[in-house]
């Protein structure tokens, strides 16, 4: 008997990029050491007998660079992870033990794109804009979807369009940069997603001149509720289609004892 997934798969099946390409100086928040990559053997370097060579990289990054995930591990609050885990304790010898980015799960789920952009008619939302739990209902109800447990959440600011093009203004340490607010998080959480994530740096609302000095929205999600936070998502190619729910798909590496992981998510649809 065929499977039923497989046999959705065979039907054919069209995948739409959610997230970024990693390259050598691409923005990444202040936080975190950023990625470089540079070939280590070149071909010719080395020439096999048969007349054959190979190459190869050396990558450098720190696990929040690029479109990634975070770990439970990541947030702490007053000392404590999700579930009341004693961050100080399970960091002991240079990896957690507990809640590390080896626990994040490889998710194939409902999507459900909320267009918060597109439902203020805009093209990118200011700088320093909050995106409120009014702002993800009435993308909600313009996109016809209702978020539900089990899903994942991808919140459009159309703040990616300053990813490659203009790495200050995407990084917003001056002017700030849209996000969600504690009261969205608060939704989102209630909802029951199992992740939710954005096309920002930080996932949260960056006033002007602030900078990443608090994070509240992770408070909510990853310390209270246990939601993953996805960033650095470009969403642009998906809501040029219209796209408003999808099958999900991301596979993060299973990093032992580390806070998050660069991932690759798309969205499924029927070619």
């Amino acid at each position: 008997m065929t499977d039923p997934l497989l046999a959705a798969v065979s039907g054919g099946v069209r995948l739409v990029e959610l997230g970024q390409p990693h390259f050598t100086g691409m923005p990444c928040s202040p936080n975190h050491p950023g990625f470089r990559m540079s070939l280590a053997r070149r071909h010719g370097d080395v020439v096999r007998p048969d007349g054959g060579s190979a190459s190869n990289e050396i990558i450098v990054t720190g696990g929040h660079v690029g479109t990634h995930v975070d770990a439970l591990s990541h947030v702490s609050h007053d000392g404590l992870l999700h579930g009341g885990v004693d961050a100080a304790e399970a960091q002991r010898g240079g990896r957690f033990s507990q809640l590390g980015a080896e626990h994040t799960p490889p998710l194939l789920t409902r999507g459900v794109l909320l267009d918060v952009a597109g439902t203020h008619g805009v093209d990118v939302l200011p700088a320093g804009y909050g995106v409120t739990a009014r702002d993800l209902q009435d993308a909600s109800d313009r996109a016809g979807v209702r978020v539900g447990r089990g899903d994942v959440v991808l919140v459009r600011t159309g703040w990616a369009r300053h990813f490659d093009t203009d790495p200050t203004t995407y990084l917003g340490q001056q002017d700030g940069v849209p996000g969600p607010t504690p009261d969205a998080a608060a939704w989102l959480a209630g909802a029951g997603v199992v992740s939710t994530g954005a096309d920002t740096t930080a996932y949260e609302q960056i006033k002007p001149g602030a900078g990443h000095s608090v994070l509240p929205v992770h408070r909510v999600l990853l310390v209270d509720a246990g939601v993953h936070i996805i960033e650095h998502l470009n969403l642009e190619p998906a809501a040029a289609e219209g796209l408003t729910e999808f099958v999900f798909v991301m596979a993060p590496l299973r990093i032992v004892g580390g806070t998050g992981s660069p991932v690759r998510p798309v969205a499924a649809v029927a070619a």
